[in-house]
């Protein structure tokens, strides 16, 4: 599969040929730069404005094979004349962060660490090679950025008016699950800063409405893990939480009472197996499993369950398999609850002390 190149070596190339060209009065159509990958980008230039005080030019981000949002964006870099050394700033579509706990400072424009350490190695590559000791301002923008944002977790992680300028290796690999269980962290390590002891964690948004209705919780303020339960989990504990809340549907949790900790339907289903499983535990006869089997979904098999009247006791089952689980991959380090429920039921079971930890969670703003 092929790879593609983050936003941040994009706007080291574009500033490394703003650079040259301001410093040298050349054109620079085309440009190379070595990611922290040790993998060569050979990027081209476009967009190229030229004046006496500085040089504008872009680079169109490509994501390769597993490519976001900001794929197709021009990642746009003016270097000018002024000030001291080199000077980092972000521009129109630069995303600001107003939250404490990421990669950059409260007040800052969102371009992380590594970002700005390739783009001052370039851009001080082209000031040795034309032995210029002056200072250059360099301004990085997403004309698109502010739109693009909205799709992404920047609103949520607390960075208002544009993208992030991102990248550790400098290239994107076509991994999502990595770049997603990253964001998973900065969220939850971005929690710990805010002060929050107990988190509330959610696959997603399904049972939001139930979750507002029945508990005054909006279920939009909860961390997104997505299918990965034990990677968050493990993070949660990693970050130093007292406790964690998981909620969350039924298709995605009965998986959780089989031991399975990603619950992406390529890595493990077994969810009508499961289902049938508990309900044999609980007093179902062959009919009625084989009935479980047989279901095209969790929700139709709760209504085969609550019409044989025999669902609370096969959730019973079933909340008893998944805490065990959780509780196992959550360990000693870390409390951990669960509530489970469906689209047309609502609430289907809940750990001992699920309510108390969502009082413990609303309590931060959770």
């Amino acid at each position: 599969m092929r790879y593609g190149f983050t936003t941040g070596s994009c706007a080291a190339a574009a500033a490394k040929a703003a650079a040259y060209m301001l410093l040298t009065g050349n054109i620079k159509e085309n440009i190379s730069i070595i990611t922290p990958k040790g993998i060569t980008f050979d990027a081209k230039i476009e967009d190229i404005v030229r004046r006496e005080q500085y040089v504008e030019c872009a680079v169109i981000k490509d994501g390769g094979d597993d490519p976001d949002v900001t794929s197709g964006a021009h990642i746009v870099v003016r270097v000018e004349y002024g000030g001291e050394g080199i000077d980092i700033e972000g521009g129109k579509g630069v995303g600001r962060v107003t939250l404490p706990g990421l990669d950059q400072p409260q007040g800052n424009a969102a371009i992380n660490r590594v970002p700005r350490e390739m783009i001052a190695k370039e851009v001080k590559e082209v000031c040795d090679v034309c032995d210029y000791r002056g200072g250059l301002k360099v301004s990085v923008s997403v004309p698109e950025g502010e739109e693009l944002a909205s799709k992404t977790f920047n609103p949520r992680l607390g960075i208002e008016g544009g993208i992030s300028i991102l990248g550790t290796s400098g290239i994107v690999e076509p991994m999502s699950s990595k770049a997603l269980i990253d964001t998973i962290r900065v969220e939850l390590n971005q929690k710990k800063a805010l002060g929050h002891e107990f988190i509330a964690v959610s696959p997603g948004n399904y049972g939001q409405d139930f979750m507002k209705n029945a508990y005054d919780y909006d279920l939009d303020k909860s961390v997104k893990c997505s299918n990965f339960i034990g990677e968050t989990i493990d993070m949660v504990k990693e970050a130093g939480f007292k406790g964690m809340l998981l909620t969350g549907h039924i298709g995605k949790l009965v998986k959780v009472s089989g031991g399975i900790m990603n619950t992406h339907s390529k890595e493990a289903d077994g969810r009508m197996e499961l289902m049938a499983a508990a309900a044999l535990r609980a007093g179902a006869d062959r009919d009625l499993c084989l009935r479980i089997l047989e279901s095209i979904s969790t929700e139709y098999a709760v209504d085969i369950l609550k019409e044989a009247d025999i669902l609370e006791d096969t959730m019973d089952r079933l909340m008893e398999k998944i805490m065990y689980y959780l509780r196992i991959r959550a360990g000693e380090d870390v409390k951990i609850e669960c509530m489970v429920y469906s689209n047309a039921h609502g609430l289907l079971g809940k750990s001992e002390q699920a309510e108390e930890m969502l009082d413990s969670c609303k309590k931060r703003g959770e």
